[in-house]
């Protein structure tokens, strides 16, 4: 009998770890191109302004990164302690993406990143510069990697399973690093990441604007940070388009969710709200077609004919063909060596119906469902919060390139207010994502339940409520540290940029 409760505190405790490993990330992202570019404009300009802005905002970012390392580590762990089942079964694959990220993407920013800091005036102009810029790839690769494997457990790719050793193996490396889902998703978070950056810099340097110092920095700040964001929304939004396309094809029952959407057909609405739609769009979203066919969540659970023909099976025939893989399985294992023949004709039998194993371990298809509401609102959540943050920083450059931005004040405290929620936002995606997914720990191959590890549920519970004291020191600790750089300010100096601006 699988302890339910021991289920969701192991899941708890993960998404715990990965709720507050997302508050670093998405900042180290999106200050690293910042910084870079500032960097940049200091070595072709050879203003000093430029230099003493660029260490201003890699201090931030060090901080930063130095927490986001701590809670990703763990979170990594956790694989191993809470979902060993789940380890074990697809270790071959999961395992390979996450380490080329050890290996290479965090020695990659280990060793510039300590250039990047402390060869200030010890290394030349260009190589510091290329330094800065390698600290910040380092960062991309290891998000790639990481996302790689996350993708790949949304769209399982490139593998077999093997009943010998009761594990999935990769036979294409490439069909895994080049997974649609996993690109696309790479680039979607990647980006937000700008966009997070981006707010939190112009969040910061309004409140110089408020404070009326370092303005002349405030200003140069919020110029080249509104650029970044701006890019960095609008590539976001157009990743988020091609990762409908994705959901509508490899996760159905999670696009349903997020729109609640029970009756699914040709034309189908998008739902702004409940009781407020817009005819036809979530086809155009979904398929690119007006007439394009969205299953609902009673056509995934009942089975439907799509537009094109394809009869598409029942939760309850998926089921029955997973039990059957399963005890085809079962029948391979024992008869392996005692009746080859016996054992080959179960093997064949597995092999028929092995795109179905997972859902041997379902037991009402009600379990297929995700939790509705906890999609539904996030995504509304994310969207919502993204038009409006790409709003504001389209109204912020404007301001600046117009010179009002010190005047107008109302801008500077909406600007301050955004910090949390373009966190607000980051967070809602991922609730999006993550959940919308479930009961799956992989899609379609590894329900939760029997991903989950043979544990004590009152350790997990424990574990728990320990992480939730120390992740919430370190953030208290960071936030505290970033403060305490903040009020300080960037590095005194004559500014040799706003001395020609005046």
């Amino acid at each position: 009998m699988i302890d339910e409760a021991l289920i969701g505190w192991s899941r708890a405790q993960f998404a715990l770890t990965a709720c507050y490993h997302w508050l670093f990330v998405p900042l180290t992202l999106g200050l690293a191109v910042i910084m870079a570019v500032m960097e940049t404009v200091y070595v072709v300009k050879k203003d000093e302004f430029w230099k003493r802005a660029a260490r201003f905002w890699q201090k931030i970012f060090g901080i930063n990164f130095a927490v986001g390392i701590a809670t990703g580590i763990i979170l990594e762990f956790e694989f191993g302690t809470n979902w060993s089942n789940y380890s074990w079964f697809v270790g071959d694959i999961f395992g390979a993406p996450l380490a080329i990220e050890g290996i290479l993407a965090f020695f990659m920013e280990a060793t510039f990143v300590a250039v990047m800091f402390f060869g200030w005036n010890k290394v030349g102009k260009k190589f510091h510069l290329a330094s800065t810029w390698l600290t910040g790839i380092g960062a991309l690769i290891s998000a790639f990697w990481i996302l790689v494997a996350n993708g790949w457990m949304q769209h399982p790719v490139g593998m077999e399973f093997n009943p010998d050793t009761v594990r999935h193996e990769m036979i294409d490396f490439w069909a895994v690093a080049t997974n649609p889902a996993a690109v696309n998703k790479f680039f979607h978070s990647v980006l937000s990441g700008w966009m997070t950056g981006s707010i939190v810099v112009i969040g910061i340097s309004s409140w110089y604007l408020l404070r009326k110092r370092d303005v002349h920095f405030a200003k140069a700040s919020i110029r080249v940070a509104s650029a970044v964001g701006i890019v960095g929304t609008l590539a976001v939004m157009f990743t988020g388009d091609k990762s409908a396309i994705h959901v509508a094809e490899y996760q159905p029952m999670k696009l349903a969710a997020a729109e609640g959407l029970e009756d699914g057909g040709s034309r189908a609405p998008f739902s702004i709200v409940p009781g407020v739609e817009i005819p036809g769009m979530l086809s155009i979203l979904a398929t690119h077609d007006l007439d394009g066919h969205v299953p609902g969540i009673n056509d995934l659970l009942e089975g439907y004919t799509a537009s094109d023909g394809t009869v598409v099976m029942s939760a309850q025939e998926k089921m029955e063909r997973g039990k059957t893989a399963l005890e085809a399985f079962r029948t391979y294992r024992e008869l392996k060596d005692a009746d080859p023949d016996s054992a080959a004709v179960a093997k064949s039998v597995l092999d028929e119906n092995i795109e179905y194993f997972g859902y041997g371990y379902i037991e009402d298809k009600e379990e297929l469902v995700p939790d509705v509401a906890l999609v539904y609102w996030p995504f509304r959540v994310m969207v919502g919060l993204g038009c409006f943050l790409l709003l504001l920083m389209i109204v912020v450059l404007w301001f600046e390139r117009r010179n009002r931005i010190e005047q107008a004040r109302w801008l500077q405290w909406v600007s301050m207010f955004s910090i949390p929620l373009v966190y607000l936002a980051g967070q809602a995606g991922w609730i999006v994502a993550e959940v919308g997914r479930q009961p799956w720990a992989i899609q379609d191959l590894l329900p939760v339940k029997a991903a989950v590890s043979s544990l004590d549920k009152g350790a997990v519970m424990t574990t728990f409520f320990i992480f939730v004291a120390v992740f919430t020191l370190f953030l208290a600790i960071e936030i505290r540290i970033m403060l305490k750089a903040i009020r300080k300010g960037p590095e005194t100096g004559t500014e040799s940029g706003e001395a020609a601006e005046a």
